[in-house]
């Protein structure tokens, strides 16, 4: 059982380092590129991308803590889950006040959200165990 335990948490860990570094290249490239990089986003909502740019930080942070099995990484993982949710909100309703967007946005805050709310389960499960004694 133990084995399960700390594959799922590497997994998790691995996942959240390795989706920030490529949130934190393409949303600096999305940003901060060429001419040509930043026209081939297309209709990126500025608000989502600086959120998304930002948080690829605190997704890299965020596994490390969970490498490390630190408690704080179950809050971090919570705390991005609950503010990519509330984006997610707020983008929904930039897109139904007409709002120009793109339609991989959606995929990708939909797919962000599902795996910070999945790394957020097992951090919960593997590190914030109640103390027994």
């Amino acid at each position: 059982m133990t084995s399960h335990r700390n594959t799922s948490l590497t997994i998790a860990a691995f996942v959240a380092l390795i989706l920030g570094a490529l949130t934190v290249f393409s949303g600096g490239r999305a940003l901060f590129g060429d001419a040509q990089a930043q026209a081939a986003v297309g209709n990126a909502v500025g608000f989502v991308l600086w959120f998304n740019f930002l948080a690829g930080f605190v997704y890299i942070l965020a596994g490390i803590g969970l490498f490390l099995r630190h408690r704080p990484a179950v809050w971090v993982s919570l705390g991005i889950l609950a503010s990519t949710a509330l984006v997610g909100v707020v983008f929904g309703f930039h897109m139904l006040q007409g709002g120009a967007f793109e339609m991989r946005t959606v995929g990708a805050m939909i797919l962000r959200t599902g795996v910070w709310a999945v790394i957020s389960v097992v951090a919960l499960r593997h590190i914030a165990k109640p103390s027994v004694g």
